[in-house]
């Protein structure tokens, strides 16, 4: 049998050949993978010549594509579409992996020959990408504890693994537990306040689980639940947040309380031996923020004021109330108060959200009048799962950019939230092209009933494909670079500033039109969400420092620190930075923290903040630059979303806007003054 991972794919833009994909290719090909890559960097250390940056830095980047072919497909799947089979093989190869990847960064030979080289940038004819790449190699291995002693790296070895395990554990239970705890609603009265989509995508749901004539709302990945804001029976309100806020935390074998005392006491133990005395000191090290320290100091000045607003909110939604408000009460007044205030109602903009209108003619719409581009569907190549589709992304010259897989419903076998990978990365070295994928959590209304998005989730759909943009127009020489390889705290801002256009006026008259009547969105709607912008930001500001500085808390402990309390070590980082009314509980708790445990984001959580400093900065600059042009399309893409990770993220953005990014416009956009 020919494994399909074992030779580049001869399908458009190299395209994996997923119709011949099956569960028994993966783990042969991870194997191959690892021992070719092995080989490959032992050819470069066995080498007797001194090491040039063309017989160490370019074979190494040519090193492992059999390993990244399948890597990327399995996890993008693992992910995406899991089963059984998936949660098996990662949990088997995650520790293989994390060895792997051990084997070769912690290799001293190849570190030796990368310092060689790096001790001589100067008298070397390099190219700025090209120092940038062995500049980063060298940090990277250093960090990574390349210059450990032998000793030393073995027991960072076996760190690497276990929580290459532990964090793979946690994710798979937190998807179960998720599932598990899904609300099932016997009387269709009980969903009352929700739209006829909502109440099919629920009936749906339940039938896919064998509980037919029921009713299942599935839980999304933050605390809340888009269904608080509109249901009307607040005991239904109270179970679905209860059920949310008890993922990962009730007992059996789904529990994550014991995982994420052990993840954080590796990670503070592995950070010592590196030679830093916290987790988060050795994280944002190689970030652009350099240092917890400065972290502590945005984000401190940042939560009394969202603390203080969201206090002032409270007020206003129990006097109109009339009860004390509990968390499953904060979304449904706040519509209540919003109306009030402001004469707003979210709900009323739904029947104008139709889910295909907003992606062609609200997302592909902004892109192409930005950028010039183009999307065209290829209904004849297979994707990863029937609902997962695929369009051939165009330049306006017709010259190919690359593909985008666009995968919207949610289902069982998906994790929570929404996200974008590579399935192939752009590079010159390796003549390879592009595929990106976007993956949300939609519920999927009946068939033949149109799907109808929330605010929040046409605002989800503009971020995730800032992503995909970044992914798709970086042009880089070296697979190191491709796409949104950027620091952690850089990544989110091209995705944050792609949320602009949703309401922008040329773009929203172009998608949002009633579903059944064909008229556009009132004027009067969104000025009066125009005029209530800030309105409940005390709420989402300080929810979200909430993780994010739980997220610091977590990783601020040291080797030396006992921790047994998952709870009470939330409650009291909680308290401290004055973040604890019970009304306005952490947008992730930390049993269910995918972000931190299981996500990448680890210490790095404040990236989202972080990276809106840049991009409220730069919203400010398309203002008063035209908005929605091609030249200021253009600007972005080449300097910004066309570098991809190959110089630095702070040099890129100087070079776009003129000057370092100013903090003002983000305290005025969230009423932080």
């Amino acid at each position: 049998m020919t494994n399909p991972f074992f030779q580049p794919s001869t399908l458009p833009y190299e395209l994996p050949p997923f119709a011949d994909i099956r569960d028994e290719h993966y783990l042969p090909a991870f194997e191959r993978g690892f021992e070719e890559q092995l080989a490959e960097v032992t050819n470069i250390t066995r080498r007797r010549d001194m090491p040039t940056f063309d017989n160490t830095l370019v074979p190494l980047e040519q090193s492992g594509q059999t390993l990244m072919r399948v890597a990327r497909v399995f996890y993008n799947k693992s992910s995406s579409d899991s089963n059984d089979f998936t949660n098996e093989l990662e949990e088997q190869i995650a520790p293989r992996m994390a060895a792997h990847e051990d084997a070769i960064r912690l290799d001293s030979q190849l570190y030796w020959r990368i310092k060689t080289i790096h001790d001589q940038l100067d008298s070397l004819e390099l190219d700025a990408e090209q120092r940038y790449l062995v500049e980063r190699y060298f940090t990277e291995m250093t960090l990574a504890g390349a210059g450990l002693d032998d000793e030393q790296k073995e027991k960072l070895k076996d760190y690497n693994q276990k929580l290459s395990t532990l964090t793979t554990r946690f994710e798979k239970n937190l998807l179960a537990d998720t599932n598990d705890l899904a609300v099932v609603i016997d009387d269709v009265a009980e969903l009352d306040g929700l739209g006829a989509g909502e109440i099919s995508a629920a009936a749906e749901a339940a039938k896919e689980r064998g509980l037919d004539g029921k009713y299942l709302v599935t839980l999304v990945l933050p605390t809340g639940h888009p269904y608080l804001a509109n249901l009307t029976n607040r005991d239904v309100r109270e179970r679905i947040m209860a059920a949310s806020r008890a993922r990962g935390n009730r007992g059996g074998e789904h529990d994550n309380t014991k995982l994420v005392l052990e993840i954080t006491k590796l990670r503070a133990e592995r950070a010592r031996l590196l030679g830093f005395d916290t987790h988060a000191g050795f994280v944002t090290a190689d970030q652009t923020a350099k240092t917890p320290e400065a972290v502590a100091a945005m984000l401190g000045k940042l939560a009394p004021p969202a603390a203080r607003n969201a206090r002032a909110e409270q007020k206003d939604l129990e006097e109109i109330a009339g009860v004390a408000i509990e968390p499953w009460d904060w979304d449904f007044y706040t519509e209540k108060v919003r109306q009030k205030k402001f004469d707003v109602d979210t709900a009323a903009m739904r029947p104008y959200f139709e889910i295909e209108r907003v992606m062609r003619d609200g997302v592909f719409f902004a892109a192409n009048q930005l950028y010039g581009i183009t999307f065209t569907e290829r209904g004849d190549l297979v994707a990863y799962h029937p609902d997962a589709r695929v369009f051939e992304v165009a330049n306006e010259d017709g010259s190919p950019v690359g593909l985008y897989v666009c995968d919207l419903y949610t289902r069982d076998s998906k994790r929570g939230g929404a996200w974008m990978n590579e399935l192939v990365g752009q590079n010159d070295l390796l003549d390879q092209p592009v595929v990106v994928v976007n993956n949300l959590n939609v519920p999927k209304p009946a068939a033949g009933e149109p799907t109808l998005l929330t605010y929040d989730e046409v605002n989800t759909f503009f971020h995730e494909f800032g992503h995909a943009l970044h992914g798709l127009f970086a042009r880089v020489t070296y697979p190191k670079f491709t796409g949104t390889s950027v620091f952690r705290d850089f990544v989110e801002f091209p995705s944050q500033v792609n949320e602009m256009w949703m309401l922008w006026p040329e773009v929203l008259a172009n998608y949002a039109v009633h579903h059944e009547t064909g008229e556009p969105m009132p004027q009067e709607l969104v000025d009066k969400l125009e005029a209530s912008r800030q309105f409940n930001e005390g709420f989402q500001t300080s929810e979200y420092l909430a993780a994010a500085l739980l997220d610091q808390a977590w990783h601020s402990i040291t080797a030396d620190d006992s921790v047994s309390d998952v709870a009470g070590f939330e409650a009291a980082a909680l308290a401290a930075v004055g973040l604890d009314n019970p009304a306005v509980p952490t947008r992730y708790s930390s049993t269910y923290f995918a972000h931190t445990f299981a996500g990448g984001y680890d210490a790095g959580y404040y990236s989202y903040i972080w990276s809106e400093v840049l991009d409220a900065d730069t919203v400010e600059w398309f203002k008063e630059n035209g908005g929605l042009t091609r030249s200021n399309g253009d600007r972005f893409r080449s300097k910004l979303l066309g570098v991809g990770g190959k110089m630095d993220a702070l040099d890129a953005y100087r070079d776009f806007r003129g000057r370092d990014a100013v903090i003002e416009p983000l305290l005025k956009r969230r009423g932080l003054e």
